[in-house]
Order: C-alpha cells, then sequence, then structure tokens
C-alpha cells in the first residue's frame, strides 16, 4: 500500500502515454497543510499545471520544501522542471487538487517531434509562468486519459505535438497561413487510415509517410481536410457504422465492435454526440 502525504486523505492517479510523454493526474482530498515531494523518473523533464484546487492557500513548486515559490499566484499556472531538479507541491492549506504533471525524455521528444530546441529550453527551469493556450491544450490531454476509443491515439499525439510546439518551438506561421499536404501525401494518409480502420493509428506513422514534423502535419492534415487526423478517423469508422445500420441485420453490440467501439453503451454515445440521434432511432427512421 503506498504512503500518501501527510494530510492528504485519498489520491486517484490517472496515467498514460502519448508520444513517449507520460502524462498523468492526480486528484487529492486533502484536510489541511500538504508538503510532498514530487517523485521524478531519472532523465525526465517535467511540466505541471495545476487544474483546480480548493483551499485557503494555493498549492505552488518549490525547488526545496522551506523556500517559497518566488514568483506570484495566478489561476492557471505552469511549472518546467529540468530533469535534474527537486520539486516540492506545497499549500498551507487545501481541501482538493487537480494537478497534471508531462514527464519526458528532452532528447527524445527531440528526435520523435522534430524539436531541435527542446533539450536546451527543457534545462531552464521555470517554477511558475502563464500561457492560458499551453494550460488548456494540457487539460485536454488528460481529459483524455481514460478514453478508450481508436481515435484517442491520433487526439492524443496531436495534443502532445501541439504542446511540445508551444513550450519549445519558435512562434508558428499566422492562422489561416499553414501548408497543405501535397495531393500525394495527403492520398498516403486516407489510404493508410483505411487500411486499419477501425484500429488506432499513431501520429508519428502518419507524419513519417509524409516526411514531416508531427505538429507541421496535424496543422497541415487538417488545412487539407477540414479535420484533425482522429476526426477524420472517426467520421470514417462513424460512416462504416451506418452502412452496417442500414444495410445489415447485426446488433448495435456486433456494429460497435466491428467498427471499434468498446461496446453497444460507448457506440450509443459517440453516435448521438456525432450524429444527432441514437443508432437505433437513426436505422428505424431510414428504414420507414
Amino acid at each position: 500500500m503506498i504512503q500518501l502525504p501527510e494530510n492528504v486523505a485519498t489520491r486517484i492517479e490517472y496515467s498514460r502515454t502519448w508520444n513517449g510523454v507520460e502524462v498523468n493526474r492526480h486528484e487529492s482530498q486533502c484536510t489541511g497543510r500538504v508538503s510532498f515531494r514530487l517523485l521524478r523518473n531519472e532523465g525526465f523533464a517535467r511540466v505541471g499545471a495545476l487544474l483546480d484546487e480548493q483551499g485557503r492557500h494555493h498549492l505552488e513548486a518549490r525547488t526545496a520544501q522551506a523556500m517559497p515559490n518566488p514568483h506570484g499566484y495566478r489561476p492557471k499556472g505552469l511549472y518546467l522542471a529540468p530533469a535534474e531538479m527537486p520539486l516540492w507541491g506545497h499549500s498551507d492549506h487545501c481541501r482538493f487538487l487537480n494537478c497534471a504533471v508531462l514527464s519526458f525524455h528532452p532528447a527524445s521528444l527531440a528526435e520523435r517531434l522534430q524539436i531541435a530546441g527542446a533539450p536546451r529550453v527543457a534545462a531552464i527551469p521555470r517554477l511558475r509562468f502563464f500561457d492560458e493556450r499551453l494550460w488548456t491544450l494540457i487539460r485536454l490531454l488528460t481529459d483524455a486519459i481514460p478514453d478508450v476509443d481508436p481515435a484517442a491515439q491520433l487526439y492524443g499525439d496531436a495534443l502532445t505535438a501541439a504542446i511540445a510546439a508551444k513550450l519549445f518551438d519558435p512562434p508558428q506561421a499566422p492562422k489561416g497561413s499553414e501548408r497543405r499536404l501535397s495531393a500525394r501525401q495527403l492520398r498516403d494518409a486516407i489510404s493508410l487510415l483505411e487500411a486499419r480502420l477501425p484500429a488506432k493509428v499513431e501520429l508519428a506513422e502518419l507524419a513519417a509517410l509524409a516526411g514531416v514534423s508531427q505538429a507541421h502535419y496535424s496543422r497541415a492534415f487538417k488545412a487539407s481536410t477540414g479535420l484533425a487526423p482522429y476526426q477524420w478517423q472517426l467520421n470514417a469508422r462513424m460512416t462504416q457504422a451506418k452502412d452496417r445500420l442500414l444495410n445489415s441485420s447485426d446488433s448495435l453490440t456486433d456494429i460497435a465492435h466491428a467498427t471499434g467501439f468498446a461496446d453497444a453503451v460507448h457506440f450509443g454515445r459517440t453516435f448521438r454526440k456525432l450524429v444527432g440521434a441514437s443508432p437505433a432511432a437513426w436505422r428505424e427512421d431510414r428504414r420507414r
């Protein structure tokens, strides 16, 4: 049994890995002052975000237990800790914490995502900084941890690539000026995605096929199709599902499994969200 820090009554942890980035979310119920050392993997830098908190005092990152953070508090704070830097989380009084930590090996991330500046930037500590778009991307990524849908692979890959580009890359071109995929690159992408349906596909494989970085690929694919890769894949699975609903007597459970959904409930929830009706109602309406 894992021993919890003082005044942490319960802790729930979720984790998943995309693009070699270990994504962790910790939700803790607390009863007062908390001060705990953040564990780290050898050689791994960390980016952290405070997603939510309740209590009389704000949580802050510290390099030593008794050394307060020198930077003033603002909502949606972030920190960047180099691989060798010790880090503590501290609050004089809190009742609930929801924190995200992304751990990565800077050199490996630079190679995988083709971001040469990652090791250099990741070596500079930032105990408290603010970037609302980056905070939002991290929140979206941690929300996707429990998602079992195959499209979550491309979704998480794209988010980790976007987070890394935001942290380590120079500013991108103005919105609306994104380059599109060439006709061959788009044809190759569609062929691969269609051949793998309904299984998950990694963004790294699509980007390598086109010979570009993942961050560039996500932007170029959307500029070319109007959809992010994960949205295109999910829509293609929905098209398959609709075909089976109309042209077969398969049960919803069978159709769900054939199109990559965990079960009929998962299928029905996603279908209703995208189509606006339940699969059964949609099938009945079109068979009249």
